[in-house]
């Protein structure tokens, strides 16, 4: 028998691509995989390689629909919480409330926009780092990889809009996230005031904070 054949990896589960926080023209978005039926693929080590496989910035696997239980990999990681997961799984699953490892993240579909409402603390580190304006923002290169950097400008200031990338600086194939809500949620957290960011290429994050140290998130999603 052909031992490369017994090497090849064996065919991915069924798997949804959505796009999340799409701009008002319905384009850009970040990528997220959503393998609806996580229990086709149990182990963590299994849901880890298929991740790396997939190569979007985040997958998420389903294990219950209706309780909205999800378990959130990047190419290399294992995360408790991240936003444009959380806020694809909520508008792919149509829940209130999704569980995560780091707790239990509300959601709720608005016209086109879907919410979730986390905690700051739950996002992973990182380095939010302030430019002068949004044209220092743009022209940035990506950055060394060792840091998670989320560089933001004031476009408008009143009008709480923000530009903003991420570089997340993992070395893993993504060099820059084209959306990234649990970004958005620290600077939230931080400004402490609701904001309108545009992210990437176009991408836009809505933002608020809410009662008892809970922020909201929302944006545009679609199916690919």
């Amino acid at each position: 028998m052909n031992d490369a054949l017994n090497d090849a990896p064996a065919p991915a589960p069924a798997h949804d691509v959505l796009q999340v926080f799409c701009g008002p023209d319905g384009r850009h978005g970040n990528a997220l995989g959503v393998v609806r039926d996580g229990t086709l693929l149990p182990a963590r080590a299994d849901r880890q390689a298929l991740a790396h496989r997939l190569g979007f910035s985040e997958t998420v696997f389903v294990d219950d629909p209706e309780r909205g239980l999800i378990d959130i990999y990047t190419p290399t990681l294992r995360l408790p919480f991240a936003g444009h997961p959380c806020v694809g799984a909520a508008w792919l699953l149509d829940v209130a409330e999704l569980v995560v490892p780091a707790g239990h993240v509300g959601a709720r579909l608005d016209g086109e926009f879907c919410w979730i409402e986390a905690r700051p603390e739950w996002a992973p580190p990182r380095t939010l780092r302030r430019f002068g304006s949004a044209a220092e923002v743009e022209a940035l290169p990506v950055p060394p990889p060792g840091e998670w950097v989320y560089a933001w400008a004031w476009e408008d200031e009143a009008a709480g809009r923000i530009r903003a990338r991420g570089f997340p600086g993992r070395d893993d194939g993504i060099e820059e996230d084209e959306a990234t809500g649990a970004a958005a949620l620290l600077l939230t957290a931080h400004l402490d005031r609701a904001l309108n960011i545009r992210q990437g290429d176009g991408s836009q994050i809505l933002t608020a904070p809410q009662p008892n140290g809970y922020v909201e998130v929302g944006g545009r999603v679609r199916l690919v």
